[in-house]
């Protein structure tokens, strides 16, 4: 023990008495602890970390599955699993919505909520902060006025007042009565603020209407095979009794942890944890190159404790533990770094893209984590040095007359060192290159609309407020022409949905062709859409026409289709002569009517509704004033700024109904922003990884160079007195570097060629292997490399070599 006290004493002097090396030591290694860390702690919290949840695995998601598709529930099925499956503890279904909340003394807002059954929180082992669970009763219809508060809005909208509990708060004015409040965390972390009962109506409880989540929790012992195999059961016999809404439709049971995060977003997260071991890497080989210089340094030292009777595993300890000591501060200096990189990723992170029960912080395991990346950095960046240093021949160190014998092969270790820097940051930049020109693709593409002096809103009424759909467009008519009277306003449009936002999917038959059963039927995504949308959005009518005032309740229904489903569907047809049936929504009871047939007058331009990576997906519009709707979006397209009349067309919207509010404004140029920022923060980190990995890898070889130049300086110095040139000399060590960078983008060619299909599935528009992305990536690499030995060759050249002559 007194020996290991000793070498950490050791250590330590040596280390403050080169301050300049230890603290470029440090921060590098910081720097790449802190990174690791920082990624780490969102693939743990995200991919690793068990749900917070009593018995997580027992949590499974039950979905409809129609010809193999994915699909939410409809309540019949629900009602059916949930009576008929002898493998769940309990089961309960869930779906979102918005309400106008309103509290005295406060302004009224939107807040998004679930509603759910009774046994929701009992299924997931969730018990109430304040006051208590819902309870069976509260599921009755009549009875499931009742809130659950999350701990934030609690906190938030009532100051965490603990008497919270049975009082009245108005959610688009009736009256709920507050029962409990969650504890703080996992709902915190998602978009709801609230929670009330789930109560079906008879009617409501049919086969056709797909609305619902539904989560299981499985009994004790029981395997996801057996439950799916219990489940199947179930299914067949929906089927048999409900054959027009569930031929072909099967369940798919499934793990409920990361069940909604997206095979792409999980395949990113491991990319990056690789990309900033890559980083790392490349840092410990920085590291080890310095310490490869300054044991050449140490010579003397090493041969003095050699003569005083060290052995070689004493010295090859000691080197261990200097680079013990710099890991470990490095270590603990990168904890800050850590939270300040983790906080910056986490407010790039777009919100949803992590699921609620993701914890991501710096906790034990992350803590655990980050001192093993320290102690593995320590045997890489120290092995090298530490082997060197313990290897000294004494003998021809002491004949060496002064010269050291340390420095030639310290020298050939750090050129491989600097070749896998290349290799490694080559890979980095490839990614890098191919996400950057990935995102280029997505933003320069053909959204088929224009997003310019658009601005949009959310109006959200109730729909028992009207006693038919006439009373609908009459309300939105009114809206339409007061919004549209504001000076400056060009266009106005309402609509169910907005471009570049999913849109709602429904089955559909093409009338005179063989109509399959409803579960089999093709789906088309379905926009309810005002006449002046296509003017507001400015999209392209390629045959027949828009839809205009004639097309109202009481006359021929009408649609309209793009593109892609003309190609899909209506390849070899004339797409005007041809008619549609569509389910419509009864826009009162909120539920689906029997299908409609609607003659196709017009072909558009194809719109991205389903976001910006989704191409050639069907899509029809139906007419508003055919098929009204209670929530909708409004656009408005001015002649100026949009946003320098949002106080008069907020004015113009509430002279019509003054308990109104503007919900979600935004330009279309927001929203499309908006869509694409789960691609920016990929490409951000992208880029980071790959910048760093650049800058590194020049400082490698500028030190290697700059090491190289200085061992070599008698040599410089003869070919200067022979009459080489200053170009010639320039030449020769700039080709030095250019040598070790080509070796390593050789290397990491093959390298990248492998990794980059892990990529795949995330690239738009462009191949894993695209060459401009290989090429270029190659060309920046040379040309760093060349930066990062200029300021070393410039300093050789300008040596007098007199000088260089006399320099030992």
């Amino acid at each position: 023990m007194s020996n290991v006290m000793d070498d950490i004493c050791y250590a330590v002097r040596m280390l403050v008495k080169s301050p300049t090396f230890t603290t470029v030591a440090v921060l590098t290694l910081a720097l790449s602890i802190g990174a690791n860390a920082a990624i780490f702690s969102i693939v743990y919290g995200t991919l690793l970390q068990p749900m917070p949840y009593p018995y997580p695995n027992e949590l499974v998601m039950l979905w409809s599955k129609p010809n193999g598709d994915r699909n939410m529930v409809s309540p019949g099925e629900f009602a059916d699993w949930k009576h008929n499956s002898s493998v769940f503890q309990d089961m309960y279904a869930w779906t979102g919505t918005e309400f106008n909340l309103a509290t005295p003394g406060a302004a009224p807002e939107v807040v998004y909520s679930l509603r759910v059954t009774p046994d929701a929180y009992r299924t997931l082992g969730e018990r109430p902060f304040l006051g208590r669970d819902f309870l069976p009763e509260d599921g009755e219809v009549g009875k499931e006025h009742v809130v659950i508060l999350t701990h934030k809005l609690w906190a938030r909208r009532f100051g965490a007042d603990g008497s919270i509990v049975g009082r009245q708060i108005r959610l688009d004015g009736e009256f709920y009565t507050i029962v409990g409040v969650l504890p703080p965390g996992t709902g915190d972390r998602g978009v709801d603020d609230l929670s009330v009962p789930l109560a079906f109506k008879g009617n409501e409880i049919d086969y056709e209407h797909h609305s619902l989540f539904v989560t299981g929790r499985l009994r004790p012992g029981v395997s996801l095979a057996q439950a799916q195999a219990d489940m199947n059961v179930v299914a067949q016999s929906i089927a048999a009794v409900h054959p027009r809404s569930n031929e072909n439709w099967s369940v798919s049971v499934e793990p409920m942890h990361n069940d909604f995060l997206p095979g792409t977003t999980r395949n990113e997260l491991w990319l990056f944890f690789g990309a900033v071991g890559f980083v790392s890497l490349i840092a410990c080989a920085n590291v080890a190159n310095l310490m490869l210089a300054r044991t050449a340094t140490r010579e003397r030292e090493i041969v003095i404790r050699s003569v005083a009777g060290a052995s070689r595993l004493r010295i090859l300890r000691q080197f261990l533990t200097e680079s013990l000591m710099l890991a470990i501060v490095g270590g603990a200096a990168g904890i800050g770094i850590a939270k300040a990189i983790l906080k910056g990723i986490l407010v790039m992170i777009p919100v949803d893209t992590l699921p609620p029960e993701a914890d991501v912080r710096l906790n034990l395991p992350v803590l655990l984590f980050m001192l093993a990346a320290a102690i593995l950095s320590a045997v890489l960046f120290g092995i090298g040095p530490a082997l060197q240093a313990s290897s000294l021949n004494i003998n021809n160190s002491l004949k060496g007359g002064g010269r050291s014998t340390l420095a030639p092969r310290s020298r050939r270790l750090r050129r491989v060192l600097v070749v896998m820097e290349f290799a490694l940051a080559f890979c980095l930049l490839i990614g890098a290159g191919l996400a950057i020109r990935s995102f280029w693709n997505l933003t320069s593409q053909d959204r088929g609309i224009r997003t310019d002096h658009v601005v949009t809103f959310r109006l959200l009424t109730l729909p028992r407020r009207f006693a038919n759909s006439s009373q609908i467009t009459a309300y939105f008519g009114q809206i339409l022409s007061s919004v549209a009277a504001v000076p400056g306003v060009m266009h106005t449009a309402v609509s169910v949905n907005l471009p570049m936002r999913s849109a709602l999917r429904v089955p559909f038959t093409i009338v005179g062709r063989p109509a399959s059963e409803l579960g089999s039927r093709p789906v088309v995504g379905l926009n309810v859409v005002t006449p002046g949308y296509f003017q507001t959005f400015r999209i392209r009518i390629d045959r027949g026409r828009a839809f205009n005032d004639q097309d109202v309740a009481g006359r021929a229904p009408v649609a309209v289709v793009n593109e892609a489903f003309v190609r899909h569907y209506l390849a070899n047809a004339d797409p005007l002569a041809q008619v549609v049936s569509v389910r419509q929504l009864d826009p009162v009871a909120m539920k689906w009517d029997p299908p409609v047939a609607r003659q196709i007058v017009g072909v558009f331009h194809d719109v991205r509704n389903q976001g910006p990576r989704q191409t050639d997906v069907p899509e029809m519009d139906v007419p508003f004033w055919q098929a009204p709707g209670p929530i909708v979006w409004m656009a408005v397209r001015t002649s100026g700024n949009p946003s320098s009349l949002l106080k008069d067309i907020s004015a113009a919207v509430q002279s019509v109904d003054s308990d109104l509010p503007l919900n979600q404004v935004r330009t279309m140029d927001q929203i499309v922003s908006l869509s694409l920022a789960d691609d920016r923060w990929v490409v951000a980190l992208y880029a980071g990884f790959g910048v760093a990995a650049l800058l590194l890898a020049v400082i490698g070889v500028y030190g290697v160079i700059s090491y190289s130049v200085e061992q070599q300086t008698p040599e410089i110095g003869i070919r200067m007195a022979l009459g080489a040139e200053p170009p010639d000399m320039l030449r020769v060590i700039v080709g030095e570097g250019l040598g070790l960078a080509g070796i390593g983008v050789v290397i990491g060619l093959a390298a990248a060629l492998a990794l980059t299909r892990l990529m795949s599935s995330s690239l738009f528009g462009l191949s894993r292997n695209d060459p401009a992305t290989f090429v270029g990536t190659a060309i920046l690499l040379m040309a760093a490399t060349v930066a990062g030995c200029l300021v070393p060759a410039r300093r050789a050249i300008r040596v007098d070599p007199m000088v260089a002559l006399r320099y030992e």
